[in-house]
């Protein structure tokens, strides 16, 4: 039962403070093997002003993907993603997934004021209050998506095209020889880790510019594509 989560797993059941209770923060979590490890995260960084999204991969099996509904369940702020992806290791897919979760933030009911993407197999290594702290004083109203210009050596995940396949029951991405275009708005690739902080309104840019659509659709099929397309708009002018 959900009182017997709540009290076993001693779930935090109210801001710990007011400057908690007054910044909240949103969770985009993929997830896809177990379940006790995505437990322990969750409890982890639970807050009750906080808001959580979490994708499962569709490629999961079944009593996984019950085990974490039945836990959601339990919460009002917790929701399994709308839209789920087949999530191919270094493929689009990883990217759609943390998109469909933005799409379903936005559109929630919590004024979260930043997001952050994790994996079930993180773990936070500082309390909610220390991570807020944090992005007031050293990020306000800034995004933490680090990256350089692209370097040579992995240049070629953008410069051809890559394709999925299936090898054993394992998905994939290869290198198709095909070259591919440049990119959309004469944009300057940036490249960093596919993990973030953004603001609520980079978030709401994201899902809604046209620079920021074409190139969306321009890295569907480039390998890991998560790792250059919020750095690359990060480094948007403006």
């Amino acid at each position: 039962s959900c009182s017997t989560v709540l009290k076993t797993l001693h779930f935090i059941t109210r801001p710990l403070s007011e400057e908690e209770g007054n910044f909240s923060l949103a969770y985009i979590i993929t997830i896809h093997k177990e379940l006790e490890m995505f437990v322990r995260l969750l409890r982890a960084i639970y807050m009750p002003q906080n808001i959580y999204c979490i994708h499962i991969d569709e490629k999961s099996p079944r009593d996984y993907k019950t085990a974490v509904q039945n836990i959601v369940n339990c919460f009002e702020n917790i929701f399994i993603s709308s839209k789920r992806e087949r999530v191919v290791y270094a493929g689009f897919s990883r990217l759609q997934a943390d998109i469909n979760c933005m799409r379903d933030l936005v559109n929630s009911k919590v004024q979260w004021n930043y997001v952050i993407n994790l994996c079930g197999q993180d773990y936070p290594l500082k309390t909610n209050k220390e991570i807020i702290q944090y992005i007031k004083t050293k990020w306000n109203g800034k995004n933490i998506t680090p990256g350089i210009v692209q370097p040579l050596h992995v240049r070629h995940r953008t410069e051809v095209s890559y394709r999925e396949s299936i090898h054993s029951g394992v998905p994939y991405v290869y290198p198709a020889k095909v070259r591919k275009a440049q990119p959309p708005h004469n944009l300057t690739i940036y490249f960093g880790s596919a993990y973030y902080i953004l603001t609520r309104a980079f978030v709401e840019f994201t899902l809604s510019d046209a620079r920021a659509k074409a190139l969306l659709e321009w890295s569907r099929d480039t390998y890991s594509p998560d790792e250059h397309y919020w750095v690359t708009l990060n480094r948007l002018p403006g």
